[in-house]
């Protein structure tokens, strides 16, 4: 590891973006919408992390070792109201999954998460919401067996597999289906115009 203070860093980071998802967790307030005590936390932490971008470039398990490597991954995951830092990093990524410096794991999931927030179709199948009926399922994908052949090159399970993960998760968790779906649906509508990502 070449990067230890910076990696010491980024575990700080993740850690108090888990810790204010747990708080909201607790307090039952976690499928309201996009907390605007997260979103303002998910935005400092991108911005800490440009910072190191600029310095380093992508944050690899070389440069900052494994723990802190997926720390960078999460922001970048949570950095949802910067569509530009979003793509600055999937690009990154790219580059270093060519180079085996990273995992096409974490480059299918942000591929995935920014092509939700596009309103495009995922390619793997990694990002789950609630439909209008309150069931977990996967957002839009472009084709289930194309799917299922792209996360088995990665090694991943099945699509059918991981949605049962993933309700399962929910259920621990006790999270729930949005009170209103319509009234959430607008306000992410609105949010996704507000911050860049749909005109």
């Amino acid at each position: 590891m070449k990067h230890k203070t910076i990696a010491n860093e980024l575990i700080t980071l993740k850690e108090a973006d888990l810790a204010l998802r747990t708080q909201l967790l607790k307090a039952g307030t976690l499928q309201d919408g996009y907390d605007s005590k997260m979103e303002a936390l998910h935005i400092a932490h991108a911005k800490q992390l440009a910072t190191i971008l600029d310095r380093i470039g992508y944050p690899t398990e070389a440069k900052v070792g494994k723990e802190a490597s997926e720390a960078a991954w999460l922001i970048i995951q949570h950095a949802i109201s910067m569509p530009n830092f979003m793509r600055r990093c999937k690009t990154l990524l790219e580059k270093a999954v060519a180079k085996e410096n990273a995992s096409p794991i974490l480059l299918a999931y942000l591929t995935d998460r920014i092509a939700v927030l596009e309103g495009k179709p995922q390619q793997y199948g990694t990002q789950f919401d609630w439909d209008k009926n309150g069931v977990l399922q996967a957002n839009p994908f472009d084709d289930l067996d194309a799917v299922n052949k792209r996360r088995k090159s990665i090694e991943l399970n099945t699509l059918k597999e991981q949605l049962a993960v993933m309700r399962q998760h929910a259920k621990d968790e006790n999270q729930l289906p949005p009170e209103d779906f319509l009234k959430k649906e607008k306000a992410f509508q609105e949010w996704r115009k507000r911050v860049g990502w749909i005109v």
